[in-house]
């Protein structure tokens, strides 16, 4: 049994839902519509005590299920009212942490070996770990996809939903190129480690091919025929791809930590290129220089280093003649602010 969310006409509606097994596959039905408010089930009798309208019950019995009150009490607690969460919340705990866990068997470690699908392992490696590399995730414990386990497809996606809830922004495109297993159409050795690194035009083509392969993909979609228009569970995989830009890793700040390094001489000396040079070469007026400051020549010039470095294809001198270019405006910014004696 589970809470499901789904968007109508602008409203959030919620649904008691429940997963079962029909022959090889799992399925989901509705047990109960409680509509855009289910806290209108919690009763309230007095002090901290709360339980959970006997309607809700009386609904599950009709369709032969008997649930404890613990397992009702989970679906309904997002909708508690926080103080009384706050004040029972140890208590919640302790009576979690008593629960035995059923040992992993064999036959649960084989089914997640045969029916798991990648896409979702994927997932789980990611929100587990945080890590684009996904190379060893076969070599991985079974028992971390554990959780998915007896879970129809949609019970899956509100799981996930309810997961990617805490993935700051600035990880939300990688974590869908991560997902959607992107890496593996380049040969560059930044794509394992920065994906913005990449042509992102080819990036886009090939996220939206896997997209719609996805949308397709019938061993995915085990409850229903794939159909002709992009499912909404895959539809915020698109927006999260669309409306959001790759964040810096650890490996670009190294990376260019580890370049400007190399390229700063070990003494003082003049660039060989011309104020004059410099500003053609990045792209800016001379004017600007009046006003531009060295974090924002430094966003230009590394926005100029993608395109010319030798490793995307660029030439050598090129991008030497970008970093001179780039030393020489950093310097006259630092004259311009250094204070008058």
């Amino acid at each position: 049994m589970y809470l499901a969310k789904r968007r109508i006409k602008g409203k959030l509606n919620y649904f008691l839902k429940e997963s079962f097994q029909d022959g090889d596959s799992w399925r989901s039905r509705v047990l109960f519509d409680l509509g855009v408010d289910p806290a209108r089930y919690i009763v309230y009798p007095g002090g901290n005590a709360f339980y959970i309208d006997e309607v809700v019950e009386e609904k599950l019995r009709s369709f032969g299920i008997r649930a404890a009150n613990d397992e009702i009490e989970d679906v309904f607690w997002p909708f508690l009212k926080p103080r009384i969460r706050h004040v029972l919340e140890p208590f919640r705990q302790r009576a979690r942490a008593k629960k035995k866990k059923l040992p992993f068997s064999t036959e649960e470690e084989k089914k997640i070996r045969t029916d798991i699908h990648a896409f979702d392992k994927r997932r789980i490696h990611y929100l587990r770990f945080g890590e684009i590399e996904q190379g060893k995730i076969e070599l991985m414990p079974a028992k971390l996809f554990r959780q998915l386990l007896g879970k129809s497809r949609d019970e899956l996606e509100q799981h996930f939903m309810q997961l990617e809830q805490f993935l700051p922004r600035s990880e939300l495109k990688t974590y869908v190129y991560v997902i959607f297993d992107l890496q593996r159409f380049f040969s560059e050795l930044i794509a394992k480690k920065m994906p913005q690194g990449l042509d992102q035009n080819k990036v886009d083509e090939h996220f939206f091919k896997e997209l719609c392969l996805l949308n397709n993909d019938k061993s995915f979609w085990t409850e229903e025929e794939p159909g002709n228009f992009l499912h909404e569970y895959l539809v915020r995989y698109a927006i999260m791809f669309v409306d959001s830009e790759f964040g810096k890793t650890p490996f670009w700040d190294e990376y260019t930590r580890n370049f400007h390094s190399r390229s700063r001489p070990v003494q003082a000396k003049e660039s060989s290129v011309t104020f004059d040079e410099a500003c053609a070469i990045l792209g800016i007026k001379k004017e600007a220089t009046t006003t531009i400051t060295k974090h924002g020549l430094l966003k230009l010039y590394r926005h100029l280093a993608k395109k010319l470095h030798p490793d995307k294809g660029g030439e050598h001198e090129k991008f030497i003649k970008l970093t001179e270019a780039y030393q020489t405006l950093v310097q006259k910014t630092s004259q311009r602010n250094r204070p008058v004696s």
